[in-house]
């Protein structure tokens, strides 16, 4: 066996393990395609645009926010994302509503 499985993208174990199609790490419980870890992290706005850490991008959509009546409006531009793990992988500053996270599937990245 000389093939070496990725740590875990949750939280960085190297004792992961196959369990039928994924892969899963006993530590944190995280299951993951192995077809996602080959991917890197990668992550693309809605069009297919490849994203980076202090790119400015721009809300396609209407989003309701959990926990608030308030909606981000489609067309907010906002700058300096930053990119993380998990479902929503930005973390930004939205203006006139503050630090949150979004789903790159939400967004276009954009030219300053």
């Amino acid at each position: 066996m000389t093939e070496t499985l990725p740590p875990c993208p949750e939280c960085r174990s190297a004792y992961t393990y196959e369990a039928d199609s994924l892969l899963a790490c006993p530590e944190c419980g995280h299951e993951w395609s192995p077809a996602a870890s080959d991917a890197g992290s990668e992550i693309r706005d809605s069009a297919g645009n490849l994203l980076a850490d202090g790119d400015t991008v721009t809300v396609i959509k209407d989003l309701k926010v959990k926990g608030s009546s308030s909606v981000i409006k489609g067309g907010t531009k906002v700058r300096g994302i930053r990119l993380v793990g998990g479902d929503h992988d930005i973390d930004c500053k939205v203006p006139g509503f503050g630090q949150i996270g979004l789903k790159s599937q939400f967004v276009k990245k954009v030219s300053d």
